[in-house]
Formats: structure tokens, sequence, C-alpha cells
């Protein structure tokens, strides 16, 4: 979405050549003035790029890298590099929950990161926290521009009108292991146990996260839960849902921008959130909870729902004693 809304915005008197994974749809109605080469996803196809760009890229253009990397080989031109991938900077990133494929890319991305940074005139991250990462990982003067589609920009004014509610909460979210699905579950197991059954509206690929659907679906059956996942949704269907939600619940531990929290605020809709720097970063929360402990998000979850919680009540010293020496009846 932020690469369509750059792209979108692209002037017509300016030249501009982009190089796109091919797996990346590509909307009609997009500027015809914007030259797009297709790259096939493989790591010739990538290199094929790098000699393009030293190649043909002269001292008056501008180039802006938008995944994550800079130019591998010398370039001639202003480059911007825009970093948006946390596993890159954070060094307290959990790389342990991830596919070992996944890992060795980080790995060499991240060292690709560090020894070519020098060939991007300067970094743009989206937020704070991002930009403190970058700075103590790169040892760079890192700069801070949240970007975002004009839809998404500026919040609606209300978040009281429920007559269109037609389920309570609504995670927008892929099967990745620091989104956080399974201590999500997990609350709303205890949410059952307390007789509390919230509906909850999932939005992840079938297919993809197979494991992840078919772990949820037996919860959700053993436990009586009231989760439906409606798998992944074009973009243009969030909004929808956005405003048939009573709020949106958050439990990624894990986040270098967290867009959902902004199309959220946008649509006027309450958010539930770990509470965590990426967060603060960009909203204001209603509630907020540890992400590593279920407890913590189901009390969360209910005081959202304003339910009666269990808290303990401290007893004086006296009752204790008398209560610690009382004898069982015979």
């Amino acid at each position: 979405m932020l690469l369509l809304g750059l792209l979108e915005n692209v002037p017509p008197d300016l030249p501009c050549t982009v190089f796109l994974d091919q797996r990346m749809p590509i909307p009609e109605g997009l500027s015809t003035h914007i030259n797009i080469k297709q790259i096939r996803p493989t790591i010739l196809a990538r290199l094929n790029v790098e000699f393009k760009l030293s190649r043909q890229v002269t001292a008056k253009d501008y180039v802006i890298c938008f995944g994550n990397l800079p130019p591998l080989l010398e370039v001639a031109g202003t480059v911007t590099l825009f970093l948006q991938n946390r596993y890159l900077v954070d060094p307290d990133a959990p790389l342990g929950a991830l596919p070992w494929k996944a890992r060795l890319r980080l790995r060499i991305e991240k060292r690709w990161l560090k020894l070519k940074q020098n060939k991007a005139s300067s970094v743009i991250v989206q937020t704070r926290t991002m930009r403190r990462l970058a700075e103590g990982t790169l040892r760079r003067s890192v700069e801070c521009a949240m970007f975002v589609p004009e839809m998404m920009a500026l919040p609606e004014n209300s978040t009281e009108d429920t007559t269109s509610r037609k389920f309570d909460f609504l995670y927008v979210a892929s099967g990745e292991a620091h989104k956080n699905h399974q201590n999500l579950i997990s609350a709303w197991k205890l949410l059952a146990g307390d007789g509390l059954f919230p509906s909850l509206v999932l939005t992840l690929n079938p297919e993809k996260e197979a494991t992840l659907v078919a772990q949820i679906n037996e919860a959700s059956v053993s436990h009586k839960l009231n989760i439906h996942n409606l798998g992944q949704r074009p973009h243009e269907a969030l909004f929808k849902l956005y405003r048939e939600a009573g709020a949106l619940i958050y439990p990624s531990c894990f986040e270098s921008l967290g867009l959902p929290l902004l199309e959220a605020r946008s649509s006027g809709l309450p958010v539930i959130a770990p509470e965590l720097d990426y967060v603060r970063d960009i909203i204001a929360p209603v509630e907020t909870f540890d992400p590593n402990s279920a407890l913590s998000i189901a009390r969360a979850v209910k005081r959202h729902l304003r339910k009666e919680q269990d808290i303990a009540t401290p007893i004086d010293v006296e009752t204790f004693l008398a209560r610690a020496t009382q004898k069982e009846n015979p």
C-alpha cells in the first residue's frame, strides 16, 4: 500500500522507472508515464537489476530503494534508502521463530545493509523506534518520515457508533510467529473458561498458513470459541471490516510500523494493543496488555467489554494469622 501510494503520486512530468517483484499485482489505472519492469524473485534477477542501476543511473537521477537494501554496486545518482524491515536493525529480533531459509536470508541482508549503507545518501524510517534501532545498528544519522496513503492519514471523528458492528474484535495480520496468534487464541480460551465468548475475526491465508489455521479451528471446536477466519482479504475490503468490528486487537510482538493500527484509527475503531514502543509511536490504544501473557490479553479484552475482573482483596494481618492457625474440624 505504501509503494502504490508513492507510485500514484509520481508527477506526470517526472520520468520514472520502477523495478518491481513480479509477484506484486499492478493495479489498473496506474499512470502510463511510469516505466514498470517486472523482475522474477530470484537471486540472479536481483543481481541483474543491480548491474542495470550501476550502468544506467546518471548523476542527475534520484534512486529510492524501497526494499530495505542499498545498491550493491556504485550508483551515480542520489540514493535514498527506505528501511522498513525491523529484523535488519533490531539486535533482539526473534529470529529463532522463523524458518531457516528466512533466517539465512535475513543474515545475508543484514550483512548487505551494514557493508553497503554508504551507497545511500540518506536513510529514512517510519517511526522513532525504528530510527533509534537503525542509528544504533548503522552508526549514522537516520531520518524519520512516516507517510501513509491519504485515506488513512486522519482519524474519523467518532468511535462510539456501534450500530453497524457485526463482531467484537478484528485482527488483521498474516501468520508469522511474531504476530502472536498463539497467545491470542490462548487468551480466548481463558475467556471461554470464564464464560465469555466474544467474536473474533482473523485474516489468515488458509493455504499459506494451513497449520496455524488448523490449530485455530481445533481450538475453536474444543473450547467453543467464537472465532472466524475470513482468509486473506484485498486491501480495499479491509476498511469494510474495520467498520463492522467493535475493536481492533493487535497482539503482534514486533513491528516496524503496524499499518493496521493506522487503518483502524482512520476508521474510528478503538484499538487494543501491546504496551510496546511501536504502538505508542503512532497511536494511543484504548487498552494495553503484555503480548507475552495470554492472561494479560484476556484481561484487556474484559476491560474493553466492561466485564467484572477477578481482583484479589487483601486481608489484614489478624485475619491471616487466624486463618493460618485455624485447626481443622475433627
